[in-house]
């Protein structure tokens, strides 16, 4: 692959109000960052890489050339541009054998094809499992305020068990779990957390494209990776031995061996009165070493320092990393260059801090954290927020942006889930003034809203918002911009083919920095807070730090 030059790029001028009128976001010099970052001599921007090192670097070069301050770890008395991010990092040694008996039959499960297991993040160098019974677990939930539990007591220890994607009222739209929109127990990270507590052996979930939101290849070049985490005490109290994803069509072939049916059975689960159900006469087995170690990784951290309240902080975050290298694809490619997921994010991240430092001093402070090992489970954010640089209670806000559409500018912008704060209320008034309307997250069973750097903040109590970009493209509406979603999530997310090429239109990608730029400087020079709305279950979090803030 060689990288693509890409002929023009316009430039938006933010003159929508007086206080803008001095700034631009250039759609160029966006599409400059992220040829650089996506080209292949960034490797994909793997942590714990060279490829990090030169991506770590890039950035910092970019921060000093645009004027703002290190605003890192504190180092002999002196701020870095980098706070180190200490991970665990395991990768499968070897080849993985899987095999599974049935009916006195014994199937070899292809990894990477028919199986993706994820190197062990329990700490073990080794695993084994043999002829370990198996369980259909229907969507492997336990929610006591919900009074649902899936294992109805069963033992699991020492059972591999497959279980369902997303939650139980994904396929209904309505139910205990609120409907349409995913909640935190329909998320694949969720389900191994309850493998891990429940003693299983292992959980593998069945992969069906709807209910995850995305295809088998994207399964398979996440999982079959290097995997990482944060550095725990006991990994064993977070994961199971075994962790991984099954296509659908094996998963409904044993339970047919078994005598059971894949579809009334995911009828069931969908109920309160579901029972799990052991597969008869079908075991499963599995062996594999595991090379672990720990690595330390970095987000980078730069400042546009407030001239008033210093102390009160404005967040905008964007991850760095991406896949590296991994398994070739059709053509052959290795290299998962992450162009649009996230190069591009980074790339208007940086241009939006070069507005900041190039305009008027805000009157509270505007930082910039551009993350590590977001792919790896939002570990550089969730590193950030349980170790703040500065006080969370003082952070006026987060404002994340991930993979900005190439399609060109849209009439609507979005964000992921629904964050039922101020803060997006703010958001929705600033894209009105530019002529824009807002458009509730169209996939809310798809859990964006679990799956970005916004979310460790979130759970913090910190007001916080992933953007989106909009649907109703300027150029063929919704159905145009739809089509390049369904094709984006298809043929390029998580896949080599996540490349810069010459048909980006990157005039959309400078209108949302537009529009992020906007709120940005609102809250840097406003006096107030924004706040969650009642009955939002963050809102305690930031209410217990309130006094703070007065």
């Amino acid at each position: 692959m060689k990288t693509l030059l890409l002929a023009a790029a316009a430039t938006v001028a933010l003159a929508s109000t007086p206080a803008l009128a001095q700034s631009v976001i250039s759609g160029a010099e966006i599409g400059k960052h992220i040829e650089v970052l996506a080209s292949d001599a960034f490797e994909g921007r793997a942590p714990a890489t060279p490829a990090e090192e030169k991506t770590v670097n890039y950035l910092i070069e970019q921060f000093k050339a645009a004027g703002l301050k290190p605003a890192g770890d504190l180092k002999d008395g002196r701020r870095a541009w980098t706070q180190d991010v200490p991970l665990a990092r395991f990768e499968i040694e070897g080849p993985v054998a899987t095999t599974v008996k049935a009916g006195g039959e014994t199937l070899t499960l292809d990894q990477g094809e028919e199986i993706a297991i994820r190197a062990a993040a329990n700490g073990q160098k080794r695993v084994e499992i043999q002829d370990a019974p198996v369980v259909f677990g229907g969507y492997g939930v336990v929610a006591p305020e919900r009074d649902w539990n899936d294992f109805k007591g069963m033992d699991l220890k020492g059972k591999v068990v497959l279980v369902l994607v997303n939650d139980p009222d994904y396929e209904t739209g309505e139910g205990d779990f609120g409907g349409k929109a995913m909640t935190y127990y329909g998320r694949w990270t969720y389900k191994y957390e309850e493998a891990a507590r429940q003693g299983a052996a292992g959980f593998l979930v069945i992969h069906e494209t709807a209910p995850a939101s995305y295809g088998w290849a994207t399964v398979k070049n996440s999982n079959t990776n290097e995997i990482f985490d944060i550095v725990r005490a006991d990994p064993t109290k977070a994961h199971a031995p075994l962790e991984g994803w099954v296509q659908r069509e094996v998963a409904v072939d044993l339970l047919k061996r078994a005598g059971l049916d894949f579809e009334a059975l995911k009828k069931e689960a969908q109920t309160r009165a579901f029972q799990p159900k052991v597969l008869e006469g079908v075991t499963f087995s599995t062996a594999f070493d595991v090379d672990a170690r720990q690595v330390v990784s970095k987000n980078v951290v730069a400042e546009v320092t407030g001239d008033e309240r210093p102390d009160e902080r404005i967040l905008y975050t964007s991850h760095w990393d991406h896949l590296g290298v991994g398994l070739p694809d059709a053509q052959g490619d290795t290299v998962y260059n992450g162009a649009l997921d996230n190069a591009a994010g980074v790339a208007t991240v940086l241009e939006i801090a070069e507005a900041f430092a190039k305009g008027e001093p805000p009157a509270r402070s505007v930082d910039f954290l551009i993350v590590t090992a977001e792919e790896k489970g939002l570990l550089g954010s969730e590193y950030y927020a349980a170790n703040p640089l500065y006080p969370l209670e003082k952070t006026v806000a987060v404002l994340n942006l991930d993979a900005p559409s190439s399609a060109g500018p849209a009439k609507n912008f979005s964000a992921a889930g629904d964050a039922a704060s101020d803060l997006q209320d703010m958001l929705i008034a600033q894209g009105a003034e530019l002529g824009r309307t807002f458009a509730p997250d169209p996939r809310p069973e798809a859990g964006g809203f679990f799956r970005s750097d916004h979310f460790p903040f979130v759970k913090m109590g910190v007001p916080s918002i992933s953007y989106r970009s909009g649907d109703e493209l300027a150029q063929g509406g919704v159905a145009a911009g739809q089509a390049w979603s369904k094709a984006y999530t298809a043929d390029r997310y998580h896949q080599p083919a996540d490349e810069y090429g010459p048909d980006w239109n990157l005039d959309g990608m400078a209108q949302d920095g537009q529009l992020l730029y906007a709120l940005g400087q609102e809250l840097a020079n406003a006096e107030t807070w924004p706040e969650w709305k009642a009955g939002s279950e963050f809102k305690a979090a930031r209410d217990a730090s309130a006094a703070a803030r007065k």
